[in-house]
C-alpha cells in the first residue's frame, strides 16, 4: 500500500524537485518482480548485507531476520538529512511526505 501510493504521487513530487527511492534489505531480483508485480517504476534500491539501513538506524531484527524499518527520510539538495519519520503509517504516508515537502521548501 505504501509504495502503490507513492507510486500514485509522483507527478506531485515532480514539481517539488524530490526524487522517490525506497531501500530495502531484499535482493534485486526481488524488487525488480514486486516492481513488476505492484507496477512501480521509481527506483528501489537493493541493500542485501544491510549496509546502508544500518547506517541510517533502520534496520529491525524479526525472527531472527534482518529487515528495513518502515522509515523515511528527506534529504535536501546538501545532502543533508532535513527530516526524519519512524514508524510511518502506510496509508497516508505519501501525502505525508509530500506536506513535509512542501513545508521545508517554504523556508
Amino acid at each position: 500500500m505504501e509504495a502503490k501510493n507513492f507510486q500514485r504521487d509522483l507527478t506531485k513530487f515532480e514539481p517539488l524537485n524530490a526524487v522517490v527511492l525506497g531501500v530495502s534489505v531484499d535482493t534485486a531480483q526481488s524488487h525488480k518482480e514486486f516492481c513488476t508485480k505492484e507496477g512501480l517504476n521509481f527506483k528501489l534500491l537493493a541493500d542485501p548485507d544491510a549496509k546502508v539501513s544500518t547506517e541510517y538506524g533502520s534496520v529491525m531484527d524479526y525472527k531472527g531476520q534482518k529487515l528495513a524499518a518502515r522509515n523515511t527520510f528527506i534529504i535536501n539538495p546538501k545532502g543533508e538529512i532535513a527530516k526524519v519519520f519512524t514508524g510511518v503509517k502506510p496509508p497516508d504516508h505519501s501525502e505525508e511526505v509530500l506536506r513535509a515537502l512542501a513545508e521545508l521548501q517554504k523556508g
